[in-house]
Formats: C-alpha cells, sequence, structure tokens
C-alpha cells in the first residue's frame, strides 16, 4: 500500500501537469534544467517525474538526454484534434438537419462500452429532446451504439453482451443476444439504425456512422426526437448528411 498522503498524491499530479504543459510549449525537445526553471522544480523534483512519466510514456527521452512529448501524450492531442474537425466538418449539417426537421442533432463519439455526445444542434420549438454534451449511453440502447457493435461483428457483440449483461432500460431494450446480434447486424446492412425507445420511454432516433480517410468510424450522427413525432421519412436525410460529412472526412466508399 502506497504511504503517500492525499495532499501529496494530488501535488505530484499538479507538479506532472506544470511539467507537461511545459514540454508542450517547446517545438523542440528540451533540457532538464530549462523545464526545472520554467515549472518552478527543484531539478532532482522535476528529475523524478520526468521519469515517472517517460515509464508511462507520457514523455520521451532524445539520446541527448533531453525531453520531448511522449507517443501517449501526442495521442491525447491527436484524439482531440480528429473530434474537433470532425465536429467542424459535421456542424453545419447538424444544422440544417435541425432547422429542416426541427429536431435534436447529435454528434457522438465511442468511449470503451459507450457512446459520449460531444456536440449538438438543438432546435428552436420549446418542447425537444435534450441530450446534454458529455453524457453517455450504453452502446445497445443507442441507434448509433448498435451500429457500432454491428460494423465489429457477432464476435463483438458477443464480447460486448459478455461484459455488460445486456441491462434492460426499458421495455423495448434489447436485452437478448440473439435479438440484439440480428438488430445490429440488419442495422449495418440498411445503413442506419433505430432506437425505438430502447434507452428512454417516449424517445426515438435515427441514427448512422460517420467515417474518416481509412475507413474507421469517425463519429455518430443521429436525430433524437419524441416519438410520436419522429417519421421514418427523415431516414433519408439523415443518411446523405452522413454520407456527406463521411466525404468531407476523406472517406471513399
Amino acid at each position: 500500500m502506497s504511504s503517500l498522503k492525499p495532499d501529496s498524491r494530488i501535488q505530484v499530479i499538479d507538479r506532472a501537469a506544470l511539467l507537461l504543459d511545459a514540454i508542450s510549449r517547446y517545438t523542440n525537445p528540451v533540457k532538464l534544467k530549462i523545464l526545472s526553471a520554467d515549472t518552478g522544480l527543484h531539478p532532482s523534483t522535476t528529475h523524478r517525474i520526468l521519469h515517472s512519466l517517460i515509464d508511462n510514456s507520457f514523455v520521451a527521452q532524445d539520446s541527448n538526454g533531453q525531453y520531448r512529448p511522449g507517443k501517449r501524450l501526442l495521442g491525447l492531442s491527436s484524439h482531440s484534434q480528429e473530434n474537433n474537425d470532425v465536429r467542424a466538418v459535421a456542424l453545419p449539417y447538424m444544422e440544417r438537419l435541425r432547422d429542416r426537421f426541427s429536431e435534436t442533432i447529435n454528434l457522438t463519439i465511442r468511449e470503451g462500452d459507450v457512446v459520449i455526445y460531444f456536440e449538438k444542434a438543438n432546435p428552436k420549438r420549446m418542447m425537444h429532446v435534450q441530450q446534454i454534451v458529455g453524457s453517455r449511453a450504453p452502446l445497445h440502447v443507442a441507434a448509433v451504439g448498435k451500429l457500432i457493435l454491428g460494423s465489429g461483428g457477432k464476435a463483438a457483440i458477443e464480447s460486448y453482451a459478455q461484459r455488460t449483461n445486456l441491462p434492460a432500460y426499458t421495455r423495448n431494450t434489447f436485452s437478448s443476444l440473439p435479438e440484439l446480434t440480428q438488430e445490429c447486424l440488419t442495422s449495418v446492412q440498411q445503413g442506419f439504425a433505430l432506437d425505438n425507445e430502447e434507452a428512454e420511454i417516449g424517445v426515438g432516433c435515427i441514427g448512422v456512422l460517420l467515417y474518416d480517410r481509412s475507413g474507421g468510424v469517425a463519429a455518430g450522427l443521429s436525430l433524437s426526437a419524441p416519438i410520436e413525432r419522429r417519421r421514418n421519412e427523415w431516414i433519408e436525410d439523415v443518411v446523405k448528411a452522413g454520407k456527406e460529412i463521411s466525404a468531407k472526412l476523406g472517406y471513399s466508399a
């Protein structure tokens, strides 16, 4: 068991954050004494924390003993930039769908066994579905989530089911593996998925996947509406928007 007290553990994190910020400001590898001066940390403290960060791949050291961002820090930065790029490309299409149908349009990304809502376009009408940026939904109850599961094939769906046990959130949730598998694979084949009150009674969604130039899933686009207002005629427009966003992201079918 660690002998560090809570205060000292927080202090270590604060100091590591100072060093990461300092390293990120330099375009070239930087010497320990410069990082020590920039952060106000003693050289021995700086050295100790840097090597812990190296062990965790947040910092790398070159042959001259100088420090630069490590692959994990660069990966986080790249992931953030990718999300920003998707948002910038998708937002005009989201706003057009919102204005056409007067319903909520969402942008989601996968994180583990959930999707996270990271952008939305809300309609002006008073009664609409409220999706909170930063909120999460299990893959098997979201339209986009079912497409993500289906794109991984039967093995991915089965693995997800084993990890989560497919909890039911409403009477319409697909909580059996055979039914979920059929739903996900059918959704992928048709190029869109529906959420028919599977996450919340009274709410329906239309979802599609967005692809990047590598052919990987970049994000999910969905329309959320009160179930009595959602129309199947809207599917074509959501699918079209998804294809156009994917093309702008460099995807070629």
